[in-house]
């Protein structure tokens, strides 16, 4: 299999913080030196979420401002994806960095259970990030946490709610929410692909100990792979990941299992038809 795999490294989220690992990188030079780190190991998408100083999450569009003018200098043509996720504000408070125009931002289309609470996506803020995505030229990443997220995406497509074909990532393992099970993957993967053409880009996340299972089907089945301590904080039970960078090279060697030639930016952008930029 020939065709590059991108390599997305979720570097913080809004969950995990230094007591669960001290390596998850929270204030803005932590992240940029981070972020570095992965870029030179073979990642070429991050995928950002920013912190207050107590580690809690927040949208600050002036750290999100701080935190791409890092990434660009110090990790030229990397693609930046800001997350509009629902742990860090509310209502249009979470597409407030949007301005910005990150080359991508993260967009679910719908509401679904989280471990602890439900996770709120209401019709007219999906309506509304996907707009203020539209105006500013952002490539929304679609998280699809459940099958009618990915039906959500082709209507959103079809009304011209999202420019180009949508870049769907499964995220599986999210507790009360869908589990990593295989026939389902097998189902989203082909839902894509009747959905949107057998030639569509497409993403996997998993969770915890199922982001090593996601890697392996998503690079095993042409698709592109999410690693990092958003999502995930050890390498195996016993043992917690050094870094972004060390989950970044795990994942690079699934791609090397599967002759996958890793994605460098630039293969990254034009197989997601962003804008072009120069290292």
């Amino acid at each position: 299999m020939t065709t590059p795999c991108i390599i997305c490294v979720a570097i913080t989220g809004s969950v995990p913080t230094k007591a669960d690992n001290p390596a998850v990188p929270t204030t803005i030079s932590e992240q940029v030196e981070s972020t570095h780190a992965a870029f030179e190991a073979g990642a070429s998408i991050v995928h950002a979420h920013v912190r207050n100083d107590d580690q809690t999450p927040t949208s600050d569009p002036e750290k999100f401002a701080r935190l791409m003018e890092g990434i660009a200098e110090h990790c030229p043509g990397m693609i930046i994806q800001l997350s509009t996720g629902g742990r860090s504000g509310a209502g249009p408070e979470r597409g407030g960095m949007l301005p910005l125009r990150p080359d991508m931002a993260s967009l679910a289309v719908g509401s679904n259970n989280f471990p602890t609470r439900v996770y709120e996506n209401p019709p007219a803020l999906v309506d509304w990030l996907a707009a203020e995505m539209l105006t500013h030229d952002v490539k929304p990443e679609i998280e699809a946490f459940d099958l009618s997220h990915i039906l959500k995406a082709g209507e959103m497509y079809r009304n011209g709610q999202i420019r180009d074909t949508p870049y769907v990532q499964f995220v599986m393992g999210v507790k009360n929410a869908m589990p990593a099970d295989r026939h389902v993957f097998d189902f989203y993967l082909a839902t894509v692909r009747r959905l949107f053409g057998p030639d569509a880009p497409w993403c996997a996340a998993g969770i915890g100990a199922n982001q090593a299972v996601l890697n392996d089907w998503a690079i095993s089945q042409g698709g592109h792979a999410r690693t990092g301590l958003e999502d995930n904080v050890r390498l195996d039970r016993d043992t917690l990941a050094a870094s972004n960078a060390a989950l970044v090279r795990r994942t690079v060697a699934v791609c090397e299992q599967y002759s996958r030639p890793v994605a460098t930016w630039q293969q990254a952008r034009e197989i997601l038809g962003l804008r072009p930029q120069t290292a």
